[in-house]
């Protein structure tokens, strides 16, 4: 099983990451980043909001040509510093468009990933399989 990393693996990663900023809010890309985003309100103990984007489907085919908010944005970020949580992170494309949405108003973005290129990241490989995925 290529990239196949157990839950337990994935967890320590998680609990051993450093950052160096001290974060008012954690902001998850929905879906994929709500389970890492759940994970890292544990250990961060802050709050979490969504963002919710759509990209891809489930078998990861992208659905439109570019990402799309499918919902708009309910939560004030307003001179926040903000963890922004993706599960995986392919093209960036995504990524970069949660940023333009935030940049404006937000104090400091910061990016977090568990798969891929990231400011914070806990794999960048790429076949990888998360634990969590039924």
């Amino acid at each position: 099983m290529s990239g196949g990393k157990s839950f337990d693996e994935v967890m320590q990663r998680f609990r051993e990451i450093e950052f160096h900023e001290t974060f008012d809010m954690i902001v998850a890309i929905a879906n994929g980043g709500i389970i890492p985003a759940a994970l890292l309100n544990q250990r961060l103990n802050i709050d979490i909001q969504l963002l919710k984007i759509n990209l891809r489907d489930v078998q990861q085919k992208p659905r439109y040509d570019r990402p799309k908010l499918i919902s708009p944005i309910d939560f004030t970020f307003k001179d926040k510093t903000i963890l922004l949580v993706e599960d995986r992170v392919k093209t960036g494309a995504t990524l970069n468009y949660a940023i333009n949405l935030l940049k404006d108003e937000a104090k400091l973005i910061k990016t977090f990933a568990v798969n891929g290129k990231a400011d914070y990241y806990l794999y960048n490989e790429d076949c990888f399989r998360f634990p969590w995925i039924l």
